[in-house]
């Protein structure tokens, strides 16, 4: 039965094989061997590529993508701001790099992620904690009077504020 229905956690197993329940993990059975998921699920992987690679193309890395490139959409030479740099920021930012967009401005309080984000497009890093003022004020300050976009990657509701505070009029 994959009746869509029946995706609520009441005990009952969704699917069965040879007459047996197959049990499920966190709603999809995604730490499974198989399993029945909406085609808008499912990423097409390359069958050369090194799974121990591609495995990071999850949800956060998509989400991220995702979000930038049809929702944010950012246009060439546009300023980005990018809260959180965890695997959703990342998506975030490779969505501003692959948009074009000539200044991607990760915030995170983690410094050591600054490394890892210049891959996937990162030109500057802001860490709140090494401030004395709000990181809004900080990336006014640092693009003349806020950036054209933000992409808030951490759920925090903080960061949902700065993140919006810190867009130009």
């Amino acid at each position: 039965n994959t009746d869509r229905v029946r995706m609520i956690h009441d005990g009952e197993s969704r699917f069965s094989i040879k007459g047996k329940p197959i049990h499920h993990f966190l709603g999809t059975s995604t730490f499974s061997e198989y399993t029945v998921v909406h085609s808008g699920q499912v990423a097409k992987i390359n069958p050369e590529a090194p799974l121990d690679k591609v495995c990071i193309v999850s949800c956060g890395l998509s989400t991220g993508l995702g979000a930038t490139l049809n929702v944010a959409k950012p246009k060439k030479g546009q300023s980005v701001a990018v809260f959180g740099l965890g695997a959703v920021g990342l998506g975030a930012a490779e969505g501003a790099r692959i948009a074009g967009a000539s200044r991607i401005i990760g915030v995170d309080l983690n410094s050591n992620r600054f490394e890892q984000a210049k891959k996937f497009g990162v030109t500057e890093f802001v860490n709140p904690k090494e401030h004395d003022k709000p990181v809004q004020q900080v990336i006014a300050e640092m693009t003349n009077g806020g950036v054209d976009r933000s992409v808030e990657c951490t759920g925090s509701v903080q960061a949902m504020i700065q993140a919006f505070e810190c867009v130009h009029d």
